[in-house]
């Protein structure tokens, strides 16, 4: 367990490490952007099932028409015995037909690509998953941040007050004579130094402030301690890496593309394939006979259409071959990902350790600077230590406490990375007080919905 000083705010309500995370969780708006993503990716699960879903329109016509028509009348001289006659008409025919069509075989085109599609749902959801742990894992970083700095100011100015206590009692005793008026100088240098420092520690403060305020959503409050997640992580390294080749969302993301591009290649072949269809027309026209006002023409027709492609200038084929080479992409990108987790698990595992190591070290570090600071006083106050002795003492002693509060920080963000590599690093495992986001609930909601432009949410 390791823990840095907490962020005094007044006496607002504490903010643990898990709290500040549950916020990010709920509200963060790159989390919700990809849920939002996972939504999107929902509908292309129906609509790839629309391939075998009847379809039907109604087409409607009016409008006016004007002819002219030249009729046979009789026979006389001047025209090869036949004479003509010449009637004009305008009209307004009407009329309206319903077609409906339903495929009856699509060469397995629409069953693959709905397989293709639940494929690219599965792939948006391990996305997610990744959003989601790149933002706990953020949000920890921010949180550990802005305690890190708390303590690193307070240390600041600490070191500032004994500074002018040591500047004063310096004065003091160059007045008695006992010191030169260098032993002053370097006095004063060092609280000058110690006032620089502090003003690049509350700017330093101000930006992981900023960060945190991104992340979490509101303004630090009260921070308590945060603690390590090594009781989460398995206890080797290789039992990490065999966790994270199978459950890292990165992985299972570029797995379920695998499969995505697989029918996608048989979508393609589906080109090649007959196809049949069932149509069916019904038409209904008025006055839609010349000179014949008030006529009515009524239709029924049912048809069934084989389409067998022979030859469609080549595309087909070119999409196959397409389709084939994003296959092996996809299959190249699976091991990348699969090499990219194991090296980050190995990284984070190594910096957890080192964190570790830092901590026992500064903790030593710490005790030997002021044992040493006390007895390097003592000595200057017989003559045997300079004023410069004590102010280099007193820096040591600064840089031990610094140098500890990193290595704090560091092991437990280094936790959280190391939990995050194997890809278990969600809210369902930090147990966080937040209602869990079910992106299965949205997918059924639409998986089987033929009509309506509204989301479920109402929109």
């Amino acid at each position: 367990m390791t823990s840095v000083a907490p962020l005094a705010a007044g006496g607002a309500r504490a903010e643990s490490l898990y709290s500040a995370l549950a916020r990010a969780y709920s509200g963060n708006p790159d989390l919700n952007q990809s849920r939002a993503n996972v939504r999107a990716r929902d509908e292309d699960t129906p609509r790839a099932e629309a391939g075998m879903r009847p379809k039907a329109n109604i087409q409607a016509t009016w409008g006016p028409q004007w002819s002219n028509v030249k009729l046979p009348a009789g026979r006389n001289q001047l025209d090869n015995g036949r004479s003509y006659s010449y009637d004009q008409y305008l009209g307004y025919p009407r009329g309206s037909t319903l077609n409906v069509s339903q495929s009856v075989f699509d060469g397995g085109a629409t069953e693959n690509s709905v397989k293709r599609a639940e494929s690219g749902v599965f792939a948006a959801r391990a996305t997610m998953r990744l959003t989601e742990q790149a933002t706990l894992q953020n949000g920890a970083t921010a949180y550990m941040n802005v305690l890190r700095d708390t303590a690193v100011m307070n240390l600041r100015k600490n070191n500032i007050a004994v500074l002018e206590q040591q500047l004063k009692q310096t004065r003091d005793r160059f007045q008695v004579g006992e010191v030169t008026r260098t032993d002053v100088a370097q006095a004063e240098a060092s609280v000058a130094q110690a006032r620089s420092e502090l003003y690049a520690a509350q700017a330093q403060l101000k930006t992981s402030v900023a960060g945190y305020r991104q992340i979490i959503g509101v303004e630090p409050n009260r921070l308590e301690p945060g603690r390590s997640l090594e009781p989460l992580l398995p206890k080797s390294l290789n039992e990490a890496i065999g966790i994270a080749i199978i459950e890292h969302p990165g992985v299972v993301s570029a797995l379920h593309q695998v499969d995505a591009a697989e029918l996608a290649v048989k979508v393609a072949e589906s080109a090649l394939s007959p196809t049949l269809s069932v149509n069916a027309q019904v038409s209904n026209q008025y006055d839609s006979f010349l000179g014949s006002p008030g006529s009515r023409y009524l239709s029924l027709g049912a048809t069934g259409q084989l389409n067998i492609p022979l030859y469609q200038g080549g595309a087909e084929y070119a999409s196959i071959r397409q389709a084939k080479e994003q296959l092996g992409q996809a299959r190249l990108n699976a091991d990348v990902q699969r090499d990219s987790v194991r090296a980050s698990v190995v990284s984070s595992y190594g910096l957890l350790e080192t964190a570790k190591a830092s901590i026992v070290s500064g903790q030593a570090a710490v005790k030997a600077a002021e044992t040493a600071l006390a007895g390097v006083r003592e000595e200057a106050k017989v003559g045997q230590r300079t004023t410069l002795d004590v102010l280099n003492a007193q820096q040591s002693l600064l840089n031990a406490r610094v140098n500890l509060v990193l290595s704090q920080r560091d092991r437990v963000v280094a936790s959280y990375a190391a939990l995050g590599s194997i890809g278990r690093l969600s809210a369902g495992e930090l147990n966080l007080a937040v209602s869990l986001y079910d992106p299965a609930i949205h997918y059924d909601q639409v998986r089987s919905k033929w009509f309506g432009v509204d989301t479920p949410d109402g929109r």
